[in-house]
C-alpha cells in the first residue's frame, strides 16, 4: 500500500472514528446500555487517534502527496449538499414537532451521501456502508413508530457500530504489507 492509500485509509479511520463517537452519544439511555455506548464511544475515539497516527506517518513517508482538484471539488459539493439537506430536514422536522426523527433523517442523508462519494474517494465499500446506514435509519423509524423505543437509540447505536466497524476496517487495511 503506497503512502497515498495509507493516508486515505488513515483519514477514513480518523473521520469515521470521530463520527462513530458522535453517533454513540446520540441515544439517551440508562445503564447497562449507556455504559456499553460510552465504552463504544471511547473505542471509536481510540480508532480515530490511531487513524491520525497513520495519516502523520504516511505524510512523512511521502514528501508530497499531490491532490486532485476535480475530486476535491466534487467532494466539497457532495458534503455541502449533504449538510444542507440534513440541516433543512432537521429544521422542518423540529418545526413540525417531530424532533425525535431528526436522527433518522440525518442517518439516511449520511447514508445516501456515501453513494456519490464512493467513486470520488475510490472506495467502493462506501456504497454498502451507505446502504447499511439507510437501513439503520429505516429500522429506527419503524421501531419508533411501532413501539416506545426512541428512534435515536436505534439509529445512534446502529450508525455508531457501522462507522466504528468501517473505521477499524480502514485501519486493518493499513496493516497489510506494502
Amino acid at each position: 500500500m503506497d503512502a497515498r492509500w495509507r493516508r486515505q485509509a488513515g483519514l477514513t479511520a480518523l473521520y469515521l472514528g470521530v463520527f462513530a463517537t458522535i453517533w454513540f452519544s446520540v441515544p439517551a439511555t440508562d445503564p447497562p446500555l449507556r455504559t456499553a455506548l460510552v465504552v463504544g464511544s471511547g473505542l471509536a475515539l481510540l480508532t480515530a487517534l490511531f487513524g491520525a497516527v497513520v495519516v502523520v506517518k504516511a505524510r512523512r513517508a511521502a514528501a508530497v502527496i499531490p491532490g486532485n482538484r476535480a475530486a476535491d471539488r466534487r467532494y466539497g459539493v457532495i458534503v455541502v449538499v449533504e449538510f444542507s439537506l440534513a440541516a433543512l430536514g432537521a429544521l422542518v422536522l423540529a418545526g413540525l414537532g417531530w424532533s425525535e426523527f431528526v436522527p433518522v433523517l440525518v442517518c439516511a442523508v449520511v447514508g445516501l451521501h456515501f453513494v456519490p462519494l464512493a467513486p470520488v474517494l475510490r472506495d467502493r465499500l462506501l456504497v454498502p456502508l451507505g446502504v447499511a446506514l439507510c437501513l439503520v435509519a429505516l429500522a429506527g423509524l419503524v421501531v419508533a413508530l411501532a413501539s416506545s423505543v426512541q428512534a435515536g437509540l436505534v439509529v445512534g447505536t446502529g450508525a455508531g457500530l457501522l462507522f466504528w466497524g468501517y473505521a477499524a476496517l480502514a485501519l486493518l487495511r493499513t496493516a497489510r504489507p506494502a
